[in-house]
């Protein structure tokens, strides 16, 4: 972007006509030396053709306006302050919308399974991005987008549902084994999002807040509606993230159209942000439950296993809206 922005500029100073430009007056008695005196004093009068040169030239050099806008530090405040007030009242919307029959208050059982569980779901998405972060820096992202895609593919499931699986069935008790499989997981997480900070820090940044009022509103309304409310969604949620599923694979594999490939494309984007929000409503009441079941000694007691649901929620929830700022970006361009 540095050379794109600065090529021009050289190529105009380089030539004469900035130069020209920035020394006005030296050339002008230059002209002027080898004339007559009568001629001199008719030309002290400014002629049209000097006058527009002189202000074509200082619109060009000095009066241009930067490249770059940089917005104020109170209406960067102000959007802020609108942003987390518009989360606000989604939240509050959401919960009246869907959880207009609440529940008594959790109980220190629910509550601690609960907190905990989003406890390592917030730990293992910063070990991500900071993982993803120093991927991209060392050049690991360009690698994973030049490579062959399948095999991608390919490495990226058997690495993540390695990992993932071994760390949700490693008991609880044998808790350095199961954390090695949880940074595992992570960090094939991180792997295959690297590539996404070649999108602009400003989608990411966007993209996360969005991500953060979505999960944290339907939290809420999972954590305060009644018992196995949302329970029954599991199947249904299912049938959709195979839909979602395969839309995202069909152009690798079918020989699709223009029509097909907008198609799957909405399915996959749209589609999936529907999906994985239903998941989170899920995931969260499934905790309660788990909790209930754990205070009576029904199931082991496992937070980390709880947290890898919300966080792959979370990722396919960003991963999409980040696809969907970027596509809004690009077609105002």
């Amino acid at each position: 972007m540095l050379i794109t922005l600065t090529s021009p500029i050289r190529s105009l100073a380089r030539s004469g006509f900035a130069h020209a430009a920035r020394q006005p007056s030296v050339h002008t008695f230059r002209f002027y030396s080898i004339l007559r005196t009568d001629v001199l004093s008719s030309s002290k009068r400014p002629s049209p053709t000097a006058f527009t040169f002189s202000k074509q030239s200082r619109t060009l050099l000095t009066d241009a306006k930067p490249v770059v806008y940089r917005p104020a530090p109170s209406e960067a405040w102000k959007k802020y302050a609108i942003t987390a007030a518009t989360v606000a009242g989604t939240i509050v919307a959401t919960n009246a919308f869907l959880n207009r029959e609440t529940r008594d208050a959790l109980s220190q059982a629910e509550r601690s399974y609960l907190h905990e569980s989003f406890q390592y779901t917030g730990g293992g998405l910063a070990i991500t991005a900071l993982v993803a972060r120093a991927m991209f820096k060392n050049g690991f992202a360009f690698r994973i987008m030049s490579a062959n895609p399948w095999m991608v593919l390919g490495v990226s499931l058997v690495g993540s549902i390695g990992t993932m699986m071994g760390a949700m069935y490693t008991p609880p008790e044998n808790t350095v084994l199961k954390h090695a499989f949880w940074l595992g997981f992570n960090a094939c997480q991180a792997a295959t999002l690297s590539p996404l900070f070649f999108m602009s820090p400003a989608i990411l940044s966007r993209a996360a807040l969005y991500t953060c009022g979505v999960v944290g509103s339907l939290s809420y309304v999972g954590a305060t509606a009644k018992n196995d409310k949302y329970l029954y969604m599991g199947g249904p949620l299912l049938a959709g993230v195979t839909v979602v599923a395969l839309s995202s694979l069909a152009p690798m594999a079918l020989p699709l159209g223009m029509r097909g490939l907008a198609i799957s494309e909405a399915i996959s984007l749209y589609g999936g942000l529907a999906v994985f929000s239903g998941f989170v409503l899920f995931d969260t009441q499934k905790i309660l439950q788990h909790a209930r079941l754990a205070e009576q000694g029904r199931m082991p007691r496992d937070p980390l296993k709880e947290s890898i649901g919300l966080e792959l929620d979370m990722i396919n929830i960003f991963i999409r809206l980040v696809q969907i700022l970027g596509s809004r970006q690009n077609n105002r361009k």
